[in-house]
């Protein structure tokens, strides 16, 4: 199963899932780049981001649909858009759910 991303409550209940087929590539584009936050999603676990790290997380995603391929930067707009619910209310989580 490739890597998802949701949104969760800090109760666990799922607001929004991204399941596009590049976000595991988006990944390994992102580790390649050494990006701080995106460079370190584990592939086969999940990967937890709060509202903070969202300062990092969201400048990496926009770098990435500028430069990535096509798929990846449609994965990344995805999951940019995911990340943008973080902002509108609190205790909200942005989850790399690994395989």
């Amino acid at each position: 199963m490739p890597i998802s991303v949701s949104v969760r409550t800090y109760t666990g209940e799922t607001l929004a899932t991204c399941t596009h087929p590049a976000i595991g590539d988006l990944c390994q584009q992102a580790e390649s780049l050494a990006l701080p936050l995106l460079g370190y999603v584990d592939a086969y676990d999940d990967t937890w981001f709060n509202k903070s790290q969202m300062r990092l997380l969201v400048p990496e995603l926009r770098a990435l649909i500028d430069s990535a391929s096509a798929p990846e930067a449609e994965a990344a707009a995805e999951v940019l858009a995911l990340a943008e619910q973080l902002e509108h209310k609190p205790h909200r989580y942005l989850i790399f759910v690994g395989d």
